[in-house]
């Protein structure tokens, strides 16, 4: 069987496993394919059972990921603070106004483009550093549901802002619970703040 042969025969079943790891299509489909990459470049002859070994290893791939993921929201989370933020909203350029203009332009696009429930589970994991298990909590929403909705808010937030509506409901009470939260280290009150917009 060539190399091309096995990759088509084998990347169905390997992409499955990595997305029920990471719960994140993207992430699976770069994590299989760096999977493939590394066992392209071995020794063939040295691999008893092909498919036993790309199971193996997308699986070790994908619990490397996770872990990788953990320790840099851990990171962020000890240095995090309002201007790291806006960068996560690269689309908008608006760095000659002040910060306030800038965190009130990026939660229009947060009202925008995420319903009340994506961006609740959005900023506490993202910013907040909440795991699946806390949203999970919080929320009242099983963890593969806010994976799910982690994924989509991120999905979303990538994409064009150019049909963007501008005139936006004021939200200036849930920036308030926002700012409170990054500067006081409490988010009872921005969590508060999501919780009401969520519909049910």
């Amino acid at each position: 069987m060539t190399h091309a042969q096995t990759i088509t025969l084998y990347q169905p079943l390997l992409h499955t496993i990595a997305y029920n790891l990471v719960r994140c299509k993207e992430d699976a489909e770069d994590i299989v394919q760096e999977t493939f990459v590394k066992w392209l470049s071995i020794d063939q002859q040295k691999i008893e059972n092909t498919k036993a070994y790309l199971i193996k290893a997308v699986t070790n791939n994908c619990l490397n990921h996770l872990s990788s993921l953990k320790r840099k929201k851990e990171e962020y989370f000890d240095n995090v603070h309002l201007p790291e933020l806006l960068n996560k909203f690269k689309e908008i350029n608006l760095s000659k106004m002040d910060l306030d203009v800038n965190l009130a332009a990026a939660f229009k696009v947060l009202q925008t483009k995420l319903g009340p429930l994506e961006r609740a589970v959005y900023l506490l994991k993202e910013v907040f550093d909440f795991d699946y298990e806390e949203l999970q909590v919080t929320l009242n929403k099983k963890k593969d549901h806010c994976r799910q909705l982690f994924c989509r808010a991120q999905k979303k937030l990538n994409e064009e802002t150019a049909k963007i509506h501008w005139e936006m409901p004021d939200a200036q009470s849930l920036i308030k619970s926002f700012k409170d939260a990054c500067d006081f280290g409490n988010a009872t009150q921005l969590i508060k703040e999501l919780k009401s917009h969520i519909p049910g």
